[in-house]
């Protein structure tokens, strides 16, 4: 009898060691997708503050509608110590940040928010004339502390979740950038080891094409180059240093001679 009521104590302590370490926390989020469902069903005819307007007795609800679909998706880098890490991060209230997707070292691909959601990802940033960048993306974050390279077992986890992300929203090759480059003077990741050219030959970003026999224009304006590719130029050095950390991987802040070639190249393709 006390064998078995010992056996039992062990495998109470074995399922209370195994427990779902963000049960309480995926309890909010279930409370809080619950209370945007009840916000979505309500009807608007009320929702005016003007006695001015004037209303019909009935609502009316059109027949043609769906949800809203991302059509950006953004690259981050964690900037902390681990996937655990960050994953706590995400859970914390106070932090007031979020992603939809986190990806560790190993590849594991955690899937944090529902795509059709709005995530705290990107902050105040800019690309062309996007300004709620938030609004219309996806935020990836992939674990690494800004200083490393990334692993080949993330690199092959992000593709293969781009890859269905591309098809299942029909989101243009030129839309996959990164958090540096719609916020300049804010944010460096992800860093400059990230592998955008082998992103882009997969059809994820665009890159620039062979620049030997290139020459650029006396009249070749950078500033306006950069504004056609989608930065934001208040702060040109800034704009400069975010397009040389994705295309030339270096944060030298001025465009030599095979900058501009490339830059140009790119131009080019947004013409």
């Amino acid at each position: 009898m006390g064998l078995r009521i010992v056996a039992i104590l062990s495998i109470l302590i074995l399922i209370g060691c195994n427990r779902h370490p963000y049960r309480s926390t995926n309890r909010q989020h279930k409370k809080q997708a619950k209370a945007l469902s009840k916000i979505i069903r309500q009807y608007p005819l009320n929702s005016f503050q003007s006695d001015s307007i004037i209303l019909p007795g009935y609502f009316v609800g059109t027949t043609n509608f769906n949800l809203r679909k991302p059509n950006f998706v953004i690259i981050h880098h964690t900037a902390q110590g681990s996937c655990p890490q960050t994953l706590r991060t995400f859970t914390l209230p106070r932090t007031q940040v979020s992603a939809h997707y986190v990806i560790c070292k190993d590849g594991t691909v955690y899937h944090q928010l529902n795509d059709y959601l709005r995530a705290w990802h990107a902050g105040a940033g800019k690309w062309g004339n996007v300004t709620d960048v938030n609004s219309s993306s996806i935020g990836i974050e992939l674990d690494n502390n800004g200083f490393e390279a990334f692993t080949p077992l993330q690199i092959h986890g992000l593709l293969i979740l781009m890859d269905t992300l591309k098809k299942r929203y029909t989101i243009p090759a030129a839309n996959f950038i990164g958090h540096a480059d719609i916020a300049p003077t804010r944010k460096n990741d992800p860093n400059i080891y990230f592998p955008w050219k082998q992103l882009a030959e997969k059809g994820f970003g665009l890159w620039y094409s062979d620049t030997s026999g290139v020459i650029v224009p006396e009249q070749f304006n950078h500033l306006m180059a950069l504004r056609m590719v989608g930065y934001d130029i208040k702060d040109s050095v800034a704009a400069v240093v975010a397009f040389k950390r994705h295309f030339v991987q270096d944060t030298v802040p001025v465009l030599g001679d095979a900058d501009r070639k490339i830059l140009y190249t790119l131009y080019k393709k947004y013409e």
